[in-house]
Formats: C-alpha cells, sequence, structure tokens
C-alpha cells in the first residue's frame, strides 16, 4: 500500500496529520472489512490482531485490513475452539485471558480499542512518569468530566464535526464492553457508522455511580490480580462501562 500503516500518521510523522474525514473514512472501512469477514465469506474469519499498524493505507487513504498471520477461521455455527492467546496486549479482551478462545466478539472488542486510538492519536497503554495510562480509563475520565471531546487527538486542532467524533468515542467504549454478550455485532457497528441505526443512550452519570459492578459480579477482579497495577485498573474502569450498558440497553 503507497501510504504505509496507520500508525505512523498516528504517532510517527508529526509534520503529516490525517484529518478527521479521512480518520473516519479508515474506521467505516475497516469496519465494513471486518463485517464481511465475520459474516460474508464462506467461513468466520477471525482476525485476531487488530490494530493501528495493521491498517493499511491506499493511495487515497482509505483503510485496508493488513496482517493476516494470526486469523482463524472455522464455519459459521460452529462454536470456535479454543487456543493458545495470541494478539497484541492492550487489544485483548477478559474472556481471552479465561478461555483462550477467539471469538467475532473479541475482534470487536479490538476494534472498539482501535476506535478509541484513531480518534484520540493515542496507544491503549501509554508509560507515564509514575504510572501507565490506559486509554479507556482516560477517555472515561474525559466523559466524567462532562467533556468526551477532550479525548479527541489535538493533533486534529477541533476541526471536526462533533456528532461523528463523540459517536466513535462512545461506539469504543461500547465495543470494548467486558462483558462479550453486551458488545454490540460488527453489523451493528457498521450501521451505526453509517447512521442507519441509532446509538442506544449512554450515561456518563451511571457509569460514574457503579464502576466495579461487573467485575465482582463476574471475578474480573481476580483475573486483574494477575496483571500489572496499570491493567487491572482498566479492567477495573471497564467494569463501569458494562453497568452503564446493562442500565441503558442496546
Amino acid at each position: 500500500m503507497p501510504n504505509g500503516s496507520l500508525d505512523k500518521y498516528l504517532y510517527n510523522q508529526p509534520k503529516v496529520t490525517l484529518n478527521w474525514m479521512k480518520r473516519f473514512r479508515v474506521i467505516k472501512g475497516v469496519a465494513s472489512g471486518l463485517l464481511y469477514l465475520h459474516e460474508g465469506w464462506e467461513q468466520v474469519v477471525i482476525h485476531r490482531d487488530i490494530k493501528a499498524s495493521n491498517i493499511l493505507l491506499d493511495a487515497e487513504f482509505n483503510g485496508r485490513l493488513g496482517d493476516f498471520g494470526l486469523a482463524k477461521l472455522y464455519d459459521h455455527g460452529t462454536d470456535p475452539q479454543t487456543t493458545h492467546v495470541v494478539g497484541t496486549f492492550g487489544y485483548l479482551t477478559p474472556e481471552q485471558m479465561r478461555t483462550g478462545k477467539a471469538t467475532t466478539s473479541t475482534d470487536v472488542f479490538a476494534f472498539g480499542v482501535f476506535l478509541l486510538e484513531v480518534t484520540c492519536g493515542r496507544k491503549p497503554i501509554k508509560q507515564g512518569d509514575t504510572e501507565d495510562v490506559i486509554l479507556v480509563d482516560w477517555v472515561l475520565s474525559c466523559w466524567d468530566r462532562g467533556d468526551i471531546l477532550e479525548a479527541s487527538d489535538p493533533k486534529l486542532r477541533a476541526e471536526f464535526v462533533e456528532e461523528e467524533v463523540e459517536l466513535v468515542l462512545k461506539l469504543g467504549l461500547m465495543c470494548s464492553h467486558p462483558n462479550p454478550s453486551m458488545r454490540p455485532s460488527m453489523r451493528q457497528v457498521s450501521q451505526y457508522l453509517e447512521g442507519d441505526l441509532p446509538m442506544p443512550e449512554l450515561s456518563s452519570t451511571n457509569i460514574s455511580s457503579s464502576r466495579l459492578t461487573f467485575a465482582h459480579r463476574e471475578g474480573l477482579d481476580d483475573l486483574a490480580m494477575s496483571y500489572p497495577s496499570s491493567t487491572s485498573k482498566a479492567f477495573s474502569h471497564l467494569s463501569s462501562v458494562a453497568e452503564s450498558l446493562t442500565s441503558g440497553g442496546r
């Protein structure tokens, strides 16, 4: 692909900034590709490594999902088999750690992290001077303060359609829900992005009032204990999204 991978424009090309229109087009293109992999081909294809460095850009900066080295196939209507955990840390789901099973829902989770990555211009886990900063946690904190758009990439200089950025940020949180049954399918994701289906109402108040409900109910707090403190914090804050979506519905 003539323009290489997306990550270099997010992190390694300070003189070249992808505007929001191009980023949004890339997001919708990757969503369309994943929908085809999950539902459109003769077998289900699980990519298992969705991230900015695996998104390639053509001459018109359209996004193409690349690097299928970890991809897994299974027949429609069958249950994917348990396997060893593969992927990139920061994009892996809690259930993958427990079961080792990759599904279309684990791809949706990684796509949710990818949505935040592209919109915020930040990696899923950013090393700080005193502690690591978890992207999901940071976006939630911006929303809790009443300004989710604060999480948008400063390089965009606020030159974007606010409704689109807000949609993508909230959809990123929805897709990275720790409970797989509460994540949307890629068909729903594509419909949200194209405006063919309204997003469910999500409230930062609900999120703030019930931080650890899902983690305690499902035992994710025990799982998080085996990871670094920064990752444990991520699981904790993902649980707040779970409660919000449970109360708000899909």
